[in-house]
């Protein structure tokens, strides 16, 4: 499996019409010239898991491929862009939201900053990622990281 600058995002919604925010956010997304949506998984409906007394969500993930020249921390400000023009509100912690799109991984990249962590922790704690990867016959990105990683994550659950 080659894995030349590919991404995967998280998408997620729980507040109005979850359906219109996804597909918006894929839509603003296919837009861009430095990405290309390679594919695309189906949409699940989830509990919220750590602030439970909200609505459950629709998600979705997106594989893409992103240009060389697009560096990490613009692909951030992007996505969180997008998120704003689709009227994201941050409410509070882990609470419910328009629209979340999450980097999950951008190739073997492990790195952790104030404003952005990879592989995005979701990755290894939230069961529904893993069963959209495995629909889409994505399930090798999970080679990508050493098992300390995985156990990081794990053991936080």
């Amino acid at each position: 499996m080659k894995f030349g600058n590919i991404a995967f995002l998280s998408l997620g919604s729980n507040i109005g019409d979850r359906t219109h925010f996804l597909e918006q956010a894929v839509w603003e997304i296919s837009t861009l010239p430095e990405i290309r949506i390679i594919s695309q998984s189906q949409r699940l409906e989830t509990a919220p898991l750590e602030n439970i007394n909200q609505p459950f969500f629709l998600n979705q993930i997106l594989k893409i491929h992103v240009s060389p020249s697009f560096t990490l921390p613009c692909l951030l400000d992007t996505l969180q862009a997008i998120e704003d023009k689709l009227g994201r509100k941050r409410r509070s912690w882990k609470g419910p939201r328009e629209i979340d799109i999450d980097i999950l991984t951008y190739e073997a990249v492990v790195m952790e900053t104030e404003f952005l962590h990879l592989p995005h922790h979701s990755l290894f704690t939230r069961p529904f990622i893993r069963q959209l990867l495995f629909e889409m016959g994505e399930s090798e990105v999970y080679s990508l990281f050493e098992e300390s990683i995985y156990e990081k994550y794990h053991s936080r659950v």
